[in-house]
């Protein structure tokens, strides 16, 4: 298989990966549903501590007169605009005999349009009387305001109805006077001429008529706007339900909060950019991921999953016992982030290994996670960094250390010439676990894999690494190391032998490190190929 080149596959790698932030988000659930629980309560506590002032309500059917069935609400919106004026803010205080300033008083009701013709008003005072009294003064001073308004209006018509009447009425006498003036003759041009004026006397009239036709539907259709615009719901006071109250609060709270802890976590992931799917993790580190465990779970799904941790654990032991025994070369345990859970593999790994003969386990983590341990008869030898020269050659032995910052990365090599990485998902940025490759690699610790402790319990991604098959457990490392009858491979002692030696490898012309260009298990590989140590696939397969 040939192994895709490391720009291309940066080119396609996408600016958001939506996978990964659905995941890390889904991590941080802690974070989200604290805010939205945290919204909850406050949303409840609002409710329960700022109570709604006592308010009133009541409702007023306002008759315009260019109703039409068609009207989007214009009119009615007008009455809603004029409520909120001082003339009827000051009328209406007038007849409450309040000192209170109509500016403020504003500020204390609203009013709403249910209909094209229903007009709302909600009210707030110091008591529920007070309310009520508000809210009867409000709707009366407005359905004064209109009814005088409209009255007015009609007036105001009428009376430049009747002016346009007098007006024709003179002139309808100018008309008559011209006609009476006129003699009776035989002559055709004074015939037409009277006949001319007798039609304006007609259409002169009939124009008066008319006016005060229009005047008298004026002063009519008054009494009816009049009677048409009244309270039709008095004044009443708004019940105030707490339960309710309390439960409205809270949900907007939790929506409130759950949208922000939700914002919050997607930004933190995105500026954190700490990998949580396995092919990030493995891409990251340039090693393949070998094995998962979960971290032991608080919440009812402990249950179900009580058995399911030590069985994982017992394979992962006894995968790790089998590189162990079958390597030329001590292996290690390094943790990131998961300090607790890497002790306890390597006590089942010590477990694992002690049917063989007595098993030693240096300590190099920081704290006190095997060295503060009680040693059980029969168990597994614990001794610190500085001793592990005192072990001999014929005990079992491995490591135990740390890779998180602040790591003593020379002091790594004592502890194992191979390791396997116990890296917690989302722990580390992606900063870090090159850094973490790095420092292996000028080390020239090859990493054997994996272990990946508090997963994703629904992450289908692929933790393994295609093209650096040489580098995990059940790749051709370790064969090729038993490849002799059983004894110790040409290409382990090359490696052994290129550890004894101080030169570091010629920096290449571009001026980056060759431990920057590939993995530590790859370049490794690649280094034993050069020297002809290890055979290619296809020499291999024959």
């Amino acid at each position: 298989m040939t192994p895709s080149k490391a720009p291309e596959s940066s080119a396609a790698a996408p600016l958001l990966d939506l996978q990964a932030l659905v995941v890390a988000v889904r991590r941080r659930r802690r974070l989200w549903c604290s805010m939205a629980l945290l919204g909850l309560l406050v949303g409840a506590a609002i409710a329960a501590l700022l109570p709604p002032p006592p308010s009133a309500v009541t409702k007023v059917l306002v008759a315009h007169q260019a109703d039409q069935p068609n009207d989007p609400g214009t009119l009615i919106r007008t009455d809603v605009a004029l409520l909120g004026t001082t003339r009827i803010a000051d009328k209406a205080l007038l007849a409450l005999k309040s000192p209170e300033n109509p500016e403020d008083f504003i500020r204390d009701y609203r009013g709403t349009g249910l209909t094209n013709n229903l007009l709302q008003i909600d009210v707030t005072g110091a008591s529920d009387a007070q309310a009520v009294a508000r809210a009867k003064a409000l709707a009366d001073a407005f359905v004064a305001d209109h009814v005088s308004r409209m009255q007015e209006a009609a007036a105001a018509e009428a009376k430049a109805l009747l002016d346009q009447r007098d007006r024709t009425q003179n002139d309808l006498a100018q008309v008559n006077k011209a006609i009476g003036d006129r003699s009776p003759g035989s002559d055709p041009k004074a015939s037409a001429s009277i006949e001319s004026l007798f039609a304006r006397r007609a259409e002169l009239t009939s124009r008066i008529t008319d006016f005060d036709q229009r005047a008298a539907e004026a002063r009519t259709g008054t009494p009816r706007l009049v009677a048409g615009t009244q309270i039709v719901d008095g004044p009443r006071t708004v019940p105030h339900s707490l339960p309710k109250a309390a439960g409205t609060d809270a949900a907007i709270g939790l929506v409130l909060g759950l949208v922000l802890g939700l914002a919050v976590a997607a930004v933190g992931t995105v500026v954190a950019d700490r990998p949580v799917l396995r092919r990030e993790i493995a891409a990251n580190l340039g090693a393949s991921v070998i094995a998962e465990l979960r971290r032991s779970s608080l919440g009812p799904d402990r249950l179900w999953r009580r058995g399911r941790t030590p069985a994982a654990r017992e394979r992962l032991a006894a995968t790790l016992a089998r590189a162990v025994r079958d390597a030329a070369e001590p292996v290690s345990l390094l943790e990131l982030g998961c300090a607790r859970s890497a002790s306890a593999i390597a006590l089942d790994l010590a477990e694992a290994l002690t049917a063989d003969g007595p098993v030693v386990i240096i300590d190099g983590l920081p704290g006190p996670q095997l060295s503060g341990r009680r040693q059980k008869p029969g168990g597994p030898a614990v001794v610190s960094g500085g001793s592990a020269a005192a072990v001999s050659r014929e005990e079992c032995r491995f490591g135990v250390g740390s890779v998180a910052p602040g790591a003593a990365w020379t002091d790594l090599e004592y502890l194992g010439t191979q390791t396997v990485l116990v890296v917690r998902a989302g722990h580390a940025g992606a900063a870090w676990l090159h850094t973490v490759a790095r420092q292996l690699a000028d080390l020239r610790i090859p990493v054997l894999g994996v272990v990946l402790i508090d997963p994703d319990p629904r992450d289908r991604t692929d933790g393994t690494l295609w093209d650096g098959l040489h580098t995990a457990l059940r790749g051709h490392h370790e064969r090729l190391a038993r490849q002799n009858d059983g004894g110790t491979s040409h290409a382990i002692e090359s490696v052994g032998e290129d550890r004894q030696r101080t030169e570091r490898p010629p920096m290449p012309a571009s001026g980056v490190s060759p431990a920057l260009g590939a993995p530590p298990g790859r370049r490794l590989g690649e280094e034993l190929r050069a020297r002809g140590s290890v055979p290619d696939n296809d020499q291999e397969a024959r």
